[in-house]
């Protein structure tokens, strides 16, 4: 009986270590962790959004960027993320919209999210297209060097689909990364961006 005390708090002892602390319980768990200990800048990509405008993200110097990684044939959990996007957005404080914070989707399938089909998707979620604007990276290099930097993990199917994880991102307005948030947590997520703006987060 001992013995098995012993073994048994040793292996507790290990996974409270291997966890850093029980923080870590999952892979995704401990990728936003590291995330959020090294916050990343956002690479100075090139998006092309649905109303067909080019420009580098640096667009948005000077302002909170709430974003989600999305590509429009995805029947699961991207419309899931972008009807929980809007309830956030709706949640935000009329006066910091478009002032202080823009909201950002980014497709990562730009072969086939082109601005035409960016400009019909907007429309089912309720994106102004300029407020809350929806975009694509051109550029390959530039989309997996942003994927990395952020820990966005996109497989490819064979059928053309993709697999990948889903969390929404605050960058700040210094263009580094502000905080990753749980897309189904909407009023937890709503209120760390209110306190943020607000300026009363502790």
């Amino acid at each position: 009986m001992v013995a098995i005390t012993i073994v048994l708090a040793f292996g507790v002892g290990l996974f409270f270590f291997g966890t850093d602390g029980f923080q870590a319980f999952t892979a995704e768990t401990a990728r936003t962790k590291k995330l959020l200990e090294e916050k990343p800048q956002f690479p100075n990509v090139t998006l092309e959004d649905s109303k067909e405008r080019v420009y580098s993200f640096s667009e948005f110097d000077g302002k909170y960027v709430f974003i989600t990684f999305i590509y429009t044939a995805c029947t699961d959990v991207c419309p899931q993320l972008e009807m929980n996007m809007n309830e956030v957005y709706e949640q935000i404080p009329k006066e910091f919209i478009g002032e202080d914070i823009i909201f950002l989707s980014i497709s990562f399938d730009p072969e086939q999210d082109d601005p035409k089909t960016l400009e019909k998707y907007r429309g089912f979620f309720g994106s102004d297209g300029e407020t809350w604007r929806m975009a694509r990276i051109p550029n390959q290099e530039e989309l997996d060097s942003l994927l990395n930097e952020f820990g966005v993990i996109v497989i490819p199917e064979d059928d053309g689909n993709f697999t990948h994880n889903s969390a929404f991102y605050l960058v700040n307005p210094d263009g580094y990364l502000e905080e990753v948030m749980d897309y189904t947590k909407i009023d937890e997520a709503a209120e760390t961006v209110r306190a943020i703006l607000d300026g009363t987060e502790e």
